[in-house]
């Protein structure tokens, strides 16, 4: 059912539908509009960084300790320059994101307006996705598509280019509902019984745990896997949480860069495990 709604009041209440109840940014004028509706929604909590790798940063973090899709806005094309190193680390970590930035109003390019820039292409190769709107009407239907690219396995953030002139607009909106991707897949029983016999005839296992046994919180798992195994574990190169407990005995450390090191560590065993993540990364 078609409800009227301006474009600002409109990406508060799909950010808030979508489950997302914190907000973080550094506002600038081409997002005026979000804080003013940010004042009646009370389910979602503004929490102001004085610069935008510091934004990014938040939110990135709060997404991993969370396990939680949540949402970042930064200011136009500086903005998000500064904010790209931060997006590195979030798309490394597959944190989900929506990041959005404010643009200058549509119809005003040709004019170069300050601060302005190539949004889109420059989040590209930091998202799984990034648009711009150019119509309030498809608002919704890009924030509920940004939300389920974000959460969706291998997770990480995605982009939304936000110009004024969409926030400012008000239309008659279908506001649609949340979906979501189910993670959940199992392997044939002809696989699962073909791996069963390889793990069986290894003598000297090794496991690589990656970043989803963190994410997912699946310690207890891999660890006993590895203990039925007999394995030794490593984490994975560059981690960015604790894959493994530390304090076990199957713990061997962080798995090296140097690929002469990797490869004198690796020869040593007859089977490589790798569990939940990216292992020679």
């Amino acid at each position: 059912m078609k409800a009227r709604h301006t474009g600002r009041a409109a990406f508060l209440a799909l950010l808030a539908d979508e489950g997302i109840d914190h907000l973080f940014g550094n506002p600038g004028t081409t997002e005026l509009a979000i804080m003013e509706a940010l004042a009646s929604r009370s389910e979602i909590r503004f929490v102001l960084g004085l610069q935008e790798s510091v934004v990014l940063g938040m939110a990135d973090g709060f997404a991993r300790a969370s396990n939680r899709l949540t949402a970042a806005n930064v200011h136009v094309a500086p903005g998000l320059g500064n904010a790209m190193g931060a997006l590195y680390n979030a798309a490394f970590c597959g944190s989900p994101i929506i990041l959005t930035a404010g643009q200058q109003e549509q119809g005003h390019g040709l004019m170069e307006p300050l601060l302005s820039g190539p949004l889109v292409r420059m989040a590209q190769p930091l998202v799984k996705w990034a648009v711009e709107v150019t119509r309030v009407q498809d608002l919704p239907r890009i924030v509920r598509r940004a939300a389920k690219v974000a959460t969706a396995p291998p997770s990480g953030p995605v982009f939304i280019s936000l110009p004024g002139d969409i926030l400012d607009a008000e239309a008659d909106l279908e506001m649609g509902s949340r979906t979501r991707v189910e993670p959940v897949l199992r392997p044939s029983d002809a696989v699962i019984e073909a791996l069963a016999q390889r793990l069986l005839k290894a003598r000297y296992p090794v496991i690589i745990a990656g970043t989803e046994v963190s994410k997912y919180e699946a310690w207890a798992e891999c660890t006993a896997l590895a203990e039925v195994l007999g394995a030794s574990v490593y984490q994975q190169t560059v981690p960015d949480a604790a894959h493994f407990p530390t304090a076990h005995p199957a713990y061997m450390g962080t798995l090296q860069r140097n690929q002469k090191k990797v490869r004198e560590i690796l020869l040593a065993h007859d089977l490589l495990v790798s569990v939940g993540g990216d292992s020679l990364r």
